[in-house]
């Protein structure tokens, strides 16, 4: 478990190191702030280092709000890291700025030789939001009053199961149909990890207005989507699910919302697969709610396993 005793702790990616350890990156503000609905816009990258995915070794940030002016000026929100083919780890992640009062949010990218030590990769965004497919605050949300943000965020990027370039899957919306009801995964494509093509969406809406902090991978032969999502409660049981799978033919797809299944993990948000050096894997995320109040921390990792009939569930 990692929990800080002056920060909160919420959405987190991770990556392993050629000596085996695990790096957590995950989104941390100052308890100091007092009310955690806050947090989003004192958000920076912190950065752990872990031998077992249990006892984490804080080190220094990973990247914090840029100076301004500059498109993540005031904060630095969730993303994903990949090593790239020269051996240089990238560090994706979502960024907001003042100027747009954090609510215009873009993709950029930073680079390190270490996991430890990062560069931003030039002063402009990265990938943003394409109206060709997706809602843009300066164009259908604010006309229409569709969405409190231009949701652009959360990359997942991994490369290509057929060797041919890099994709990229993204917390997005579509630019049309009922409000409550627009959230997609978006996609871009890159062949470099630097230069992306955006393309439309991966996912047809399916009710939800946002799909967050996406993330693909085989679990017991299953190639599945994770995602997490506002809540939806079952009318049978009056369960709140917020975090689901849907089993797919291989990592791009193609994903058929009508077959997502919810995780069973009340409590839990924004949990990322990990595997470990066995090949098991593992669920982490952190801790919303506890007895009504937000908690803030990254949880043990929760072993799960997939079957058809249940989906992605944690091993009881």
């Amino acid at each position: 478990m990692l929990r800080l005793p002056d920060h909160w702790v919420w959405d987190s990616w991770y990556a392993r190191d050629d000596d085996g350890r695990h790096h957590a990156f995950f989104l941390r503000a100052s308890r100091a702030l007092l009310d955690p609905d806050r947090r989003h816009r004192r958000a920076s990258v912190g950065h752990a280092v872990s031998d077992d995915l249990r006892a984490w070794q804080m080190c220094a940030d990973a990247l914090v709000a840029a100076d301004g002016p500059s498109w993540d000026d005031l904060a630095t929100w969730t993303g994903s890291v990949v090593r790239g083919p020269d051996g240089v780890w990238h560090m994706f992640y979502t960024g907001v700025s003042r100027a747009e009062d954090g609510l215009v949010q873009r993709i950029g990218l930073a680079v390190s030789d270490d996991l430890h030590t990062w560069h931003r990769h030039g002063t402009k965004a990265l990938v943003e939001a394409d109206p060709l497919w997706y809602e843009r605050l300066d164009g259908t949300a604010s006309t229409t009053g569709t969405w409190y943000e231009e949701a652009w965020r959360d990359p997942w990027v991994f490369p290509d199961p057929a060797g041919v370039g890099w994709h990229m899957l993204i917390t997005a919306r579509l630019g049309r149909g009922p409000a409550g009801g627009r959230g997609v995964i978006g996609h871009a494509r890159s062949d470099n990890l630097v230069d992306w093509e955006v393309g439309p969406p991966v996912t047809e809406p399916a009710g939800f207005g946002h799909l967050e902090v996406p993330q693909v991978a085989v679990v017991d032969g299953q190639p599945l989507l994770l995602f997490c999502t506002n809540t939806s409660e079952d009318p049978d049981s009056g369960t709140e699910h917020r975090v689901w799978s849907v089993p797919g033919r291989s990592l791009t797809g193609p994903w058929d919302m009508t077959a997502a299944k919810p995780v069973s993990c009340p409590g839990l948000y924004a949990p990322r697969l990990v595997q470990e050096p066995e090949g098991a894997w593992q669920l982490i995320g952190f801790v919303n709610e506890r007895d009504g109040a937000f908690v803030g921390e990254l949880t043990d990792p929760v072993p799960v396993r997939y079957t058809p009939s249940d989906g992605l569930q944690p091993v009881r």
